[in-house]
């Protein structure tokens, strides 16, 4: 009798996912920067049943830092379990924007996340490595950098995202910390034009990125989210774009990374089936 309740005790401990997911903080090295970077990687739960898993790069906003999202939405964890995928969450400095700043040595975070971490991840773990199994979002800055980085390395992600993006950089041109990155707008206006998701929907072909963009209509990011979303169905880019009552705030965010990692895994079991044909 003991032994049937102990049987029955692990298989619904098992049923039931007591067993979570595994986060692990690891320092990635960036040569460009020549530093290391803090990194957090949660793995499923089924991490040591199975050969290769989609990787979800998640990026923190403007004055977050790596273990921002786990820490103040840990059901991401419960996502990672759910669907099946390893979620990454780097550090993105203060202000970096996601990009390689020409004007600081110190930030360049388009290398160390598109190329650097990637290579990491794929050496260090059990990833998909190929865009068909990359997926890249975030909050904010992360929002404009997940974007960013997919709509300049798609040789490198499949799918992209943004929650209440900073899309369009060129309406702030005091606000954070942008200037220090890349230069004034009054001095440097082409590098604002280059760097600025909005001037890079000439990269776009339909269909080359499954995207999915989120917003909320009380947010002050809103008004550029509208705009983006006009423009590529202006441009006939293919798009999932949802806005709800909302502000720029973290109730609005652990609800909205909800719909992003759905979407997501209908990327990846889509690119999988394909696979396998």
């Amino acid at each position: 009798m003991k032994r049937f309740t102990v049987v029955f005790l692990l298989f619904s401990l098992f049923a039931h996912g007591v067993f979570p997911a595994t986060v692990d903080t690891v320092s990635v090295v960036s040569e460009k920067m020549n530093r290391e970077i803090k990194t957090v990687v949660i793995k499923p739960q089924s991490y040591e049943g199975q050969d290769a898993f989609p990787v979800l790069y998640l990026l923190h906003g403007y004055s977050d830092r790596y273990d921002g999202w786990v820490n103040k939405v840990p059901k991401i964890k419960e996502l990672s379990d759910q669907y099946g995928m390893i979620i990454v969450c780097p550090d993105g400095a203060f202000g970096s924007w996601y990009l390689d700043s020409p004007v600081d040595p110190a930030f360049q975070f388009e290398t160390f996340v598109s190329k650097e971490l990637v290579a990491w991840m794929d050496t260090n773990y059990k990833t998909v490595a190929s865009r068909e199994g990359r997926a890249i979002t975030g909050l904010s800055m992360g929002g404009h950098g997940g974007l960013y980085l997919a709509f300049r390395n798609q040789d490198v992600f499949g799918a992209c995202g943004s929650m209440s993006g900073g899309v369009d950089i060129r309406p702030f041109p005091n606000n954070w910390d942008i200037a220090k990155r890349i230069g004034s707008q009054h001095d440097y206006p082409e590098r604002w034009e280059e760097n600025t998701v909005m001037g890079l929907l000439h990269l776009l072909t339909p269909d080359a990125l499954k995207i999915i963009i989120d917003c909320g209509t009380e947010d002050f990011f809103y008004a550029v989210n509208e705009r983006l979303h006009n423009e590529l169905l202006y441009r006939n880019i293919p798009h999932d774009y949802i806005t709800r009552p909302g502000a720029h705030n973290w109730e609005y965010w652990s609800n909205a990374v909800k719909y992003q990692v759905l979407f997501f895994n209908e990327y990846f079991k889509m690119s999988a089936n394909n696979r396998v044909k």
